[in-house]
């Protein structure tokens, strides 16, 4: 999250549409992409958030991430040829997890779901803070009738994530039989949104689209429905992306750290004959990376945070890229880049540097526990 440290940045900080609802719960808000969002809720804070979500349902507002669509003839072909992924595994109604890499070094802009609307419509959802950096990219290499528009502030985004989402969801007439990675128009309250089968949590959850101003009665309403669900803040997102091994931008994935060492060589396609950092990607996949990310369980009471250095032996091996504690394992664990040589298998114990102790760690392929997101 942005460190912000003075009243003057924090007036620069946007709001969410739904920022009074969050205040009446009891919100305690974070700075978090040039944001003010809710980091949990007054009555029971991240863990019961967090348990909400794995065993009932919550409901996230993520308004803050970006939403830029992209239209005209080719569309589809233009952001094949700019984004990692292969658009043309999927067909229109579906969505895609792609990246945006730079060109010369194959390091990580963002990632971003891709909603293919059509041949010449593709609706994008960046992140807050790199939103406006996609967007730069995008406009300097489009073609003369493909249009690049930024509708960051447009659109609010509410998550409704966990086992019993379609439930609640289905209870106010919206579609939720659709597939995981699938999107769908709906109306709700004369209201008109999307439906998509997305989330960040490794639970079965939907992503809400919808015009900003709507946000606020379409909050309403899931709050007044069945089953009733938990106001979720971005802690809570944290510790449950974490436990799936999902990476955070700007900590897992970053400019500095390719798809190949962030592990996510699976939104590549590497077959494409064009792809911002293709060459660069494939040199690196020739030869292996030098680091790569990398799973951590705590053996004993203790929690890896971002930056702590990792050692085996004497050696230092990595650093903790993400950390945290576990609700459901009820031990700390990370995601740290670890260096390939010397290899290290899975199970391996090492120590991560905690205020100059050394705190033992087992090296561990997440997801840490069982996705249940279909």
């Amino acid at each position: 999250m942005t460190d912000v440290t003075t009243d003057a940045a924090v007036t620069r900080l946007r709001r969410s549409p739904l920022g009074e609802r969050h205040t009446a719960l009891g919100a305690k808000f974070a700075p978090f992409g040039g944001w003010e969002m809710p980091l949990e809720y007054a009555g029971g804070g991240v863990l019961r958030e967090h348990a909400a979500v794995r065993t009932g349902v919550g409901v996230f507002d993520v308004s803050h991430l970006g939403k830029v669509r992209v239209t005209g003839p080719g569309a589809a072909r233009f952001i094949d040829a700019c984004l990692s992924n292969d658009l043309g595994r999927i067909g229109p109604g579906r969505a895609q997890y792609t990246l945006c890499c730079d060109q010369a070094t194959g390091g990580v802009v963002d990632d971003i779901i891709a909603y293919l609307h059509s041949d010449d419509h593709v609706f994008l959802i960046p992140n807050a803070a790199n939103t406006a950096e996609v967007v730069r990219r995008l406009r300097a290499a489009a073609p003369p009738r493909v249009t690049v528009t930024d509708e960051h502030e447009e659109y609010a985004v509410l998550a409704v994530q966990g086992p019993r989402s379609s439930q609640l969801l289905s209870g106010l007439g919206l579609p939720t039989e659709h597939g995981y990675m699938s999107f769908s128009a709906a109306t709700l309250d004369g209201v008109e949104l999307t439906v998509c089968r997305t989330g960040y949590t490794g639970e079965l959850g939907y992503e809400l689209v919808l015009p900003t101003g709507a946000g606020a009665a379409v909050w309403d309403a899931l709050f007044a429905a069945e089953p009733a669900p938990q106001a979720c803040g971005l802690g809570a997102r944290d510790t449950l992306r974490t436990e799936m091994g999902y990476p955070l931008h700007g900590q897992d994935l970053s400019l500095e750290i390719t798809p190949v060492q962030g592990r996510s060589g699976w939104a590549v396609g590497w077959d494409k004959p064009a792809f911002w950092g293709r060459d660069a990607l494939l040199a690196e996949k020739s030869v292996g990376p030098r680091r790569t990310l990398r799973g951590l369980v705590a053996v004993e009471r203790a929690i890896p945070r971002p930056g702590m250095a990792v050692y085996s032996g004497d050696d230092r091996v990595g650093t903790v890229t993400s950390g945290t504690f576990s609700p459901t394992l009820k031990q700390g664990i990370a995601l740290a880049l670890i260096d390939t040589a010397p290899a290290l298998p899975d199970g391996a114990e090492l120590h991560v540097d905690i205020r100059n102790r050394r705190a033992p760690v087992r090296l561990r392929r997440p997801p840490f526990t069982q996705a249940s997101v279909k």
